[in-house]
C-alpha cells in the first residue's frame, strides 16, 4: 500500500470509521467544538466523509445521498465505540 488514505477506502465502513475516529480526536478539543457533544462532531465528520468519498468516487445518486445520513449514525457509533474500548482496554478496565 502506498497511500494512506484514498476515496476507495473512505468509501468503504472501516476506512471511513477509521478517519472518523482518527480526525474526531484531532479536532474535539478546538475551541468552538467543545462546546458540541463528540458524538455529533463524529456524526458530522463521518457525514462530510461519506458525501465527500462518494461524490469523489462517481457514486453520488439521489438515492445514495439519501442513505448517507444513516450510514453515517452507524460510522459515527463504531468509530465512538472503538476509542471508547482502546481507552478502557489502555486503563485496564473491563466489562462486566
Amino acid at each position: 500500500m502506498n497511500e494512506y488514505f484514498t476515496w476507495q477506502l473512505l468509501s468503504t465502513f472501516a476506512g471511513c470509521a477509521l478517519a472518523t475516529g482518527i480526525i474526531t480526536e484531532f479536532v474535539k478539543n478546538v475551541s468552538f467544538l467543545k462546546k458540541i457533544a463528540t458524538q455529533w462532531v463524529s456524526y458530522g465528520i463521518a457525514v462530510i466523509l461519506l458525501l465527500a468519498a462518494t461524490f469523489f468516487t462517481g457514486a453520488l445518486t439521489s438515492s445514495t445521498a439519501a442513505m448517507i445520513p444513516f450510514n453515517a449514525v452507524l460510522i459515527a457509533l463504531s468509530a465512538n465505540g472503538a476509542y471508547s474500548a482502546l481507552k478502557r482496554a489502555a486503563n485496564g478496565k473491563q466489562d462486566s
